[in-house]
């Protein structure tokens, strides 16, 4: 009554490492332009990617009463990954505003 279809399954683990691939792209890109804020916010994913896997464990293991207290944590993973992200998208923000700062050099029309 529980399991879920091959195709829903598919969508379930495509997502999760998907989220991975992510976070990880986002941690590269950090490294490569040298702003830990990007750092922030491949840590302010993680919330979510637990909350996902409470859930593909949960409905691996047919969603067994025994394991409810998953349906939990996946809801306040998702609640308190909302907010990293938040924070995250909050301190990129912050960082190129003080990198716009700087003053722009005028162009010189050539006539």
């Amino acid at each position: 009554m529980h399991t879920l279809s091959i195709p829903t399954w598919i969508i379930h683990v495509s997502s999760v490492i998907e989220w991975i691939v992510a976070i990880w792209l986002i941690w590269r890109y950090g490294e490569l332009t040298e702003n830990r804020s990007w750092w922030g916010l491949s840590f302010a994913m993680l919330p979510a990617l637990i909350s996902a896997m409470c859930a593909c464990t949960w409905h691996y293991f047919d969603n067994s009463e025994s394991l409810e207290w998953l349906v939990t944590l996946q809801a306040t993973m998702t609640l308190v990954g909302n907010f990293t992200l938040w924070a995250a998208a909050v301190w990129i923000w912050r960082s190129t505003k003080s990198a716009n700062t700087i003053e722009p050099e005028t162009i010189k029309s050539e006539q």
